[in-house]
Order: structure tokens, then C-alpha cells, then sequence
């Protein structure tokens, strides 16, 4: 019996990533990232893909992508935060798979992406807070709306989210 696909789902610095290449290795799973493969599409950073391109042609190839991911078996994929904002998105994610809504509180939201150059929404803008909790008050009920699952990252080390998570899933799986 095939498993069953999991879906990470979250805002930026939720720690998708992290938690799905993790949780891969815990259950043998394939591990995909959406920007990752975007990035392999185009050949190109994700900012630069984001940049020249725009948002809403950044978003069409995310929906290829995801589109593409999301027919597979047995994968665990990392999304974009953005990538609920397509109802296209939300529909084949919560259709072909367990969906994981990582939570995270806008503090240490702050905390894990002021550093990172490769936020596309964030390099622009200098009041992150503002911008966070604008994206935030857009984007939660999305996440909510498509969420089998919703565990929260906030002061929490990985292993022991992706063993939480484990423990969760074992009736979906």
C-alpha cells in the first residue's frame, strides 16, 4: 500500500523545510521543496525568478509546480507561503494529501527570516513586522481552511516537531 502524501503547509519561517526533510528521512519518504523545484525549472534564484518575472507569474509557476508534485505518491512537499493564496493550490493539496499547517508567531517569524536573503516579499520592505502581519492576517485563514493538521513551531526544536508530528498522523497514514 502506497503512502500517503504529506503537505507542509505555512508562512515563511515556519520551518517547512527543516521539519519536511527531517520527517522524510523519519518515515523514507520522498522530500520536495515547491521554490526548490522552481528554482530547478528556471534555473534561476528564486528572488531573481520573483524579481523579473512578478508575483503573479511567480505564482502561475508555483501552481504548475504544485500541480506537477502533487500527482505523485508518497512525497512529502515543502510549499512556498504563499502558495495557498491560489484556490487552484488549496484544491489539489487538500484533494492529494495529508496538509500540515506549520504555525509560527510573528516574533519569532521575525527572528528566523530577518537574515535570510532569500524571502522574496521581505527583501523590499524594512517595517518586517508590518509586512508579516499584513501577509498573516491574508494568508492564516487559508492555511486554516485546507489544514488536516495544525502544530505549532513556536520555541519547539525540529525533532521533537517531527516527532509530534509522527504521533499525529499515525490514524491518516
Amino acid at each position: 500500500m502506497a503512502k500517503k502524501n504529506i503537505f507542509l503547509i505555512g508562512p515563511m519561517g515556519a520551518g517547512k523545510s527543516t521539519v519536511g526533510r527531517y520527517l522524510s528521512s523519519q518515515l523514507d519518504m520522498d522530500f520536495y521543496d515547491s521554490d526548490i523545484e522552481i528554482e530547478k525549472q528556471t534555473g534561476a534564484d528564486i528572488n531573481w525568478v520573483f524579481d523579473i518575472e512578478g508575483e503573479d507569474k511567480f505564482r502561475k509557476r508555483e501552481e504548475l509546480i504544485i500541480s506537477q508534485l502533487t500527482t505523485r505518491k508518497g512525497i512529502i512537499l515543502s510549499t512556498g507561503g504563499g502558495v495557498i493564496l491560489s484556490k487552484q493550490n488549496r484544491n489539489q493539496l487538500s484533494a492529494r494529501g495529508l496538509v500540515i499547517y506549520l504555525t509560527i508567531n510573528i516574533e519569532n517569524q521575525i527572528i528566523r527570516t530577518k537574515k535570510e536573503k532569500n524571502r522574496p516579499l521581505l527583501n523590499s520592505h524594512i517595517e518586517l513586522e508590518k509586512v508579516l502581519q499584513s501577509l498573516s492576517t491574508i494568508r492564516t485563514p487559508l492555511y486554516e481552511e485546507i489544514a488536516d493538521i495544525t502544530v505549532s513551531t513556536d520555541f519547539v526544536n525540529p525533532k521533537i516537531i517531527v516527532q509530534n508530528i509522527i504521533n499525529m498522523i499515525k490514524k491518516y497514514i
